[in-house]
């Protein structure tokens, strides 16, 4: 019995990774652009967002900041369940990035001793990277208009 569940969870991992290779294929010929992945972009976007916010004066700012808090989670799960400690891998890497200049430098899941994601040949999707952050974005989006914190249709683009 043991075994028949072994080899059923062993096929479905199998089609699994298929079907994930089928979607990464499906984006590459859609539009072959990439990112660096490991984080490197999310660490890089979120330094952008904070610095924007900071020229904001308005209550804006808030949202910002929130939004570049929600874009650092992801290089803190890496980091995490790669055994790391989230909170100083992420400083770790976020300072570096901001004073080398590098927005290439992520989380070293593969503890290489190199956060370069292109030296590591860690790369994603443009068009995959695109829709997650979209789709997160129209989530939250959802959830504020049910608590009526935002009215609908207000900074519709």
């Amino acid at each position: 019995c043991c075994c028949i569940f072994a080899e059923f969870g062993k096929q479905w991992y199998q089609r699994r990774v298929r079907g994930d290779a089928m979607c990464v294929i499906r984006n590459l010929v859609r539009d072959n652009r990439i990112v660096y992945g490991g984080g490197s972009n999310e660490i890089s976007a979120a330094v952008a967002v904070n610095e924007a916010a900071d020229k904001n004066s308005s209550i804006e700012q808030y949202a910002m900041r929130a939004f570049g808090a929600a874009l650092e989670s992801v290089p803190m799960a890496l980091a995490e369940n790669s055994g790391l400690s989230p909170f100083a891998t992420l400083a770790e890497v976020k300072s570096r990035q901001i004073k080398e200049g590098n927005p290439r430098l992520g989380i070293d899941c593969m503890d290489k001793g190199e956060c370069d994601m292109k030296v590591q040949h860690v790369i994603e999707t443009l068009i995959g990277k695109k829709q997650q952050i979209m789709l997160a974005t129209q989530l939250v989006r959802m959830i504020l208009k049910i608590d009526d914190v935002r009215s609908p249709g207000e900074g519709e683009e």
